[in-house]
């Protein structure tokens, strides 16, 4: 079999969309033969360039589970971290974090920082020493809310270190690290491949879906002022789960995705029911039942928990999707808590690179 020629060099400005990576198979999802049949293939202006002194690494938010998708779906959303690395000069300190933004206050900025350890965990799988680094973060996820703020950091920190080292590993093998470090893929993945991706284990490893999602469908995001960890939204999970509510979950997921390719609203609607961890989830969240029910009065096709929370996500049609927006906001405000409610998209590049 002969193998696919690489994409053509279509920028010459150095930045590198690694969802790209993609392009080299045909069809949407990667089976583990494939991807080990490719595992020394590289984007071609990524094989080409030297050793880069900085990287700027630009990761989407993202949504998880999207209601019956518990742990295996997500989809990448056009909020963003923008993650800086640049090479310390041999006389500077090993480390040095610097932070703008939204709660800049609160990221760590010595060696437990999730993004410094992201970037030292490459640098181990390559059996080489961690250079001195100064990293900047530009924040616009928020911490704690249910939007994937740990999975930019990881995959920024994954990204900014492959990218200095000289880009030694594919896209592939720095998804494997990615969920190997986060623990599930379902935030992981969609914020290094951008789109809306679903995850199965394989017997060889992870099986990568791209799920096709309706331009007429529009996630609307609400943030509350408070946190939820995700520790303590999985503590209130039970352990073991009946066959209906398995049956239950798999014919909802089921119908979620066909929903999403076609955007049948009344698919979506009953599509975002769950039995698995929304039922044991919203009573962390003040305000749920009043809000939920504001969401579906204006218009909206249906409203989950984002990721374990306490973010809800609102799905609507493009052009209600302000009424939702203004719904959910006036409702939230009504019960005494303040949000910020979005209107975003789905984000389809992924993380981009910048050197």
């Amino acid at each position: 079999m002969t193998k696919p020629a690489p994409p053509a060099i279509a920028n010459q400005q150095k930045i590198y969309r690694w969802n790209n990576f993609g392009d080299f198979f045909p069809g949407s999802c990667l089976s583990a033969p494939t991807r080990l049949r490719y595992a020394n293939l590289r984007i071609l202006n990524c094989v080409q360039m030297s050793n880069p002194a900085t990287a700027s690494i630009t990761v989407p938010a993202t949504t998880a589970n999207i209601g019956p998708g518990f742990d295996c779906l997500g989809a990448a959303l056009t909020l963003y971290n923008i993650f800086t690395f640049s090479l310390a000069e041999p006389d500077q300190d090993a480390l040095v974090i610097t932070a703008i933004g939204a709660e800049s206050d609160r990221v760590q900025t010595d060696s437990s920082n999730l993004v410094y350890q992201a970037f030292t965990r490459l640098y181990q799988e390559l059996g080489q020493a961690v250079p001195p680094v100064n990293i900047n973060i530009e924040l616009d996820v928020p911490l704690a809310r249910g939007l994937g703020s740990s999975a930019t950091a990881i995959v920024g920190g994954l990204l900014g270190a492959n990218a200095l080292a000289g880009f030694p590993l594919t896209r592939e093998a720095v998804l494997q690290l990615a969920i190997a470090i986060e623990g599930h893929p379902d935030n992981v993945v969609p914020a290094l491949m951008g789109g809306c991706r679903l995850a199965a284990s394989g017997t060889s490893g992870w099986e990568i879906c791209d799920i096709p999602w309706h331009p007429s469908i529009t996630p609307i995001v609400a943030i509350p002022d408070f946190e939820l960890s995700t520790a303590a939204a999985r503590q209130v999970l039970p352990a073991s789960y009946s066959r209906a509510d398995a049956i239950f979950n798999t014919a909802h997921l089921g119908l979620l995705l066909r929903g999403l390719e076609t955007g049948t609203a009344d698919w979506v609607h009953a599509a975002l029911h769950d039995r698995i961890h929304q039922p044991y989830r919203q009573k962390l969240i003040p305000g749920y039942d009043a809000v939920h029910a504001a969401a579906l009065e204006s218009g909206a096709h249906g409203l989950v928990i984002s990721g374990a929370g306490p973010t809800l996500l609102a799905l609507s049609d493009t052009t209600g999707a302000e009424i939702v927006r203004g719904a959910i906001a006036t409702t939230w405000a009504n019960q005494g808590i303040t949000a910020t409610v979005k209107v975003l998209h789905i984000d389809h590049q992924g993380a981009v690179i910048k050197s």
